[in-house]
């Protein structure tokens, strides 16, 4: 019998009000939809952050509950992030989700989670938001007033799904313009092309992408692993010859159909899950 996984109502990252906020509205106030697996025991468990696509110009639905779901039904808990996107540019969505790895950590006790292991998986353009939090990350600020800024922001694991990775000769032009603005410099993309932001102390990754992929080449995932592995940083990636772009869960194409599975098996390996 399966069993739903407990939803709590969503959350604020700054409930008076978000930094850089340019108004008062939903889409100013970047929050957090908490799912727990159904019928989990009193021991605390790892927990997800979810970002979904969307170009940093909106946030897909398929990307979002139904991956929250599934992560439930491998006994880990997800947390779907609605962070800001265009007209907001960078570095607002990053801070976005440097706050809700913070958050996670800070509410585990409430929420039954463990805050040794709060990873964070993206897809598409929140590929690159994901692959941002675990390269650009801090331990925490020890004389913060507010005790969610003294916690780490540094995922413990990192799942990148068709991300976009790269401003450079393969990137996503969209993504590149809503979140850096049309005319941003040459320091500023190179800045943000995350296969060069790779450093030794990164977490895990997990990756996957489809060789036919025509909105975000999948030369964007390859540089990436590229320099993973210059940096020592253990990683599994899988890309496989048919899936187009952006299906979430809904792959259709018979070899990236595994990819739940590839995946619920690293983070068993990694200590995610119960094997």
């Amino acid at each position: 019998m399966t069993i739903s996984p407990r939803v709590w109502t969503a959350v604020e990252l700054w409930p008076e009000g978000a930094p850089r906020a340019a108004g008062d509205g939903p889409e100013d106030r970047p929050r957090l939809t908490p799912y727990r697996p159904g019928g989990a025991g009193e021991e605390p468990v790892a927990a997800v952050v979810v970002c979904p696509g969307g170009g940093y110009a909106h946030r897909a639905p398929h990307e979002c509950e139904p991956v929250a779901r599934w992560l439930c039904s491998l006994g880990v808990a997800a947390l779907v992030l609605d962070y800001r996107v265009a007209p907001y540019r960078h570095p607002v969505p990053l801070g976005d989700a440097q706050r809700a790895v913070r958050v996670v950590r800070h509410r585990a006790g409430e929420w039954g989670l463990d805050a040794g292991r709060v990873g964070i998986l993206g897809f598409s353009a929140g590929g690159h938001l994901a692959a941002s939090a675990g390269t650009i990350f801090d331990s925490g600020a020890p004389a913060a007033g507010d005790p969610v800024e003294r916690l780490s922001c540094r995922p413990d694991a990192l799942m990148l799904a068709y991300p976009v990775i790269t401003f450079g000769e393969h990137r996503h032009a969209g993504s590149m313009d809503n979140l850096l603005g049309p005319d941003a410099d040459a320091a500023l993309r190179r800045e943000m092309s995350l296969e060069n932001r790779v450093t030794p102390g990164m977490p895990p990754t997990f990756l996957w992408h489809a060789a036919d992929d025509a909105a975000v080449p999948v030369h964007n995932s390859l540089l990436f692993a590229a320099a993973l592995r210059r940096a020592g940083v253990p990683f599994e990636m899988h890309v496989f010859p048919q899936a187009g772009h952006g299906p979430g869960l809904n792959v259709q194409d018979t070899s990236a159909r595994a990819w739940p599975r590839l995946c619920a098996d690293w983070l068993a390996r990694i200590g995610f899950r119960s094997a």
